[in-house]
């Protein structure tokens, strides 16, 4: 009878271990980072550019769907911002309020993200930004959770004034004080944003700027902005858009007859070589576009060792998903590369020492990550600004490039230590805006 009696309590005591044991297990596979991943696939800026983003996104989060980080499932919720401001917004609570997301991650469009940082920073989750570069998102806004490690919109306007003015009195045959320069753009967060970085770098070069104007990306005629470009006859046109605003003025721009020796893009819109090719058809030949590096042009000899498969895997994928493209978008890669760093970087370090996902854990964890240049597949490298500096959340060592499109090939022309090739300056005569 007792033989009995201890045999049962013997095999209760197993069920009960078993079942803890199932419990433990169970609560160990469910650990899970939820991320909620927003682009625009519809209305104009996915054309432009957010589709692009969206599909490099994916395929770095697919294949750590495959693998999982340190233990927990990854699990990527996709939302549609629809190219309005508002639509992103009501998807960012939605995808924090209703399916509970540990994190954001994508963005697109300056006009929505820093009304969406706003929000998620209030919420006091934590936001990784792949792409939109306006400076106002990030400035003086000194947000714990928010973190880009993608290049700003000051950088982009820096960066091509200064482009022009080292090659001002070599290609131009001017001095830089007689070099003249139009800045428009469109009205939103991105355009005046870059357009700063315009004006300032024009400033510290002494261009004569002959014209700085403004304009809304949804305008249905920019013909009156042509005829005023007419009128200012600028050697340089530095022109921040999106697409089809790109298209309608220089479509306007060819009719009119406007002139001038180079057009000189910031993202975006002159990201997207096909849409380029397809709204200008022959004219996009020479056009200037800055970006962060197409991780196709970066130089993976100066480059982590570990990085140039990880490319390698991206255009392949890519290519099953968009194939015959003539010029792989230099988005695709920037979303792919600003993705893994956080799964490679951000998410291991808040797992390991910080204990799991949550906002602070991931934020400690970002402001740690310490990259040198080379380190990611964009060839810059990442730190962090932190809190209490004007720019906290901002990657320091981020920069864009300026890149050239010749024959459906697009070749990096500045930084000189980036470059593969010389700019091809100005416009060689014959062609259709050439003022030569």
């Amino acid at each position: 009878m007792r033989l009995r009696k201890a045999a049962r309590l013997l095999c209760g005591l197993m069920v009960a271990v078993a079942a803890t044991g199932l419990a433990v297990s169970a609560e160990a596979q469910e650990k899970k980072l939820k991320i909620g991943v927003i682009y625009d696939l519809t209305g104009p800026l996915a054309g432009g550019g957010s589709e692009l983003q969206y599909i490099g996104a994916k395929i770095m989060l697919d294949q750590y769907a495959k693998t999982g980080v340190e233990g927990y499932k990854i699990e990527a919720i996709y939302a549609d911002a629809q190219s309005k401001p508002d639509i992103a917004i009501n998807e960012a609570v939605r995808l924090i309020e209703q399916e509970k997301v540990d994190m954001l991650l994508g963005f697109f469009s300056s006009a929505q993200c820093v009304p969406v940082a706003a929000r998620v920073e209030q919420a006091k989750k934590f936001m990784w930004i792949t792409t939109c570069i306006s400076s106002a998102v990030l400035a003086d806004k000194n947000y714990k959770y928010i973190f880009r490690p993608q290049a700003s919109g000051d950088q982009f306007g820096m960066m091509t004034m200064d482009f022009i003015a080292q090659n001002s009195k070599e290609k131009f045959g001017k001095e830089l004080k007689d070099l003249r320069v139009a800045i428009i753009h469109e009205d939103g967060a991105y355009g005046v944003d870059v357009s700063k970085g315009n004006e300032a770098g024009a400033k510290k070069a002494g261009f004569n700027v002959v014209l700085k104007e403004g304009y809304s990306a949804t305008a249905p005629d920019l013909s009156a902005l042509v005829t005023k470009l007419k009128r200012a006859k600028p050697d340089v046109v530095f022109h921040t858009g999106y697409n089809p605003d790109i298209t309608l003025l220089l479509r306007q721009a060819r009719e009119q007859g406007l002139k001038f020796g180079a057009l000189v893009g910031h993202g975006a819109g002159y990201g997207v070589y096909e849409k380029l090719k397809e709204g200008m058809g022959a004219d996009i030949n020479y056009v200037f576009n800055t970006d962060p590096i197409s991780i196709w042009l970066a130089n993976q000899k100066s480059m982590d060792a570990k990085l140039p498969p990880v490319i390698k895997m991206v255009g392949e994928e890519f290519d099953k998903v968009k194939p015959g493209v003539a010029i792989r978008s230099a988005h695709v890669g920037m979303a792919a590369s600003n993705t893994y760093v956080f799964m490679t970087e951000v998410l291991p370090r808040a797992i390991k020492k910080y204990g799991g996902v949550d906002p602070d854990a991931l934020r400690k964890a970002a402001l740690e990550v310490d990259l040198p240049e080379g380190g990611t597949m964009l060839g810059f490298g990442v730190k962090f600004y932190g809190e209490g500096q004007p720019m906290a959340g901002q990657n320091e060592r981020s920069f864009p490039v300026v890149i050239q499109y010749v024959d459906d090939k697009s070749y990096v022309v500045w930084p000189k230590s980036q470059a593969q090739r010389e700019a091809v300056l100005p416009l060689p005569k014959g062609t259709t805006y050439s003022n030569q």
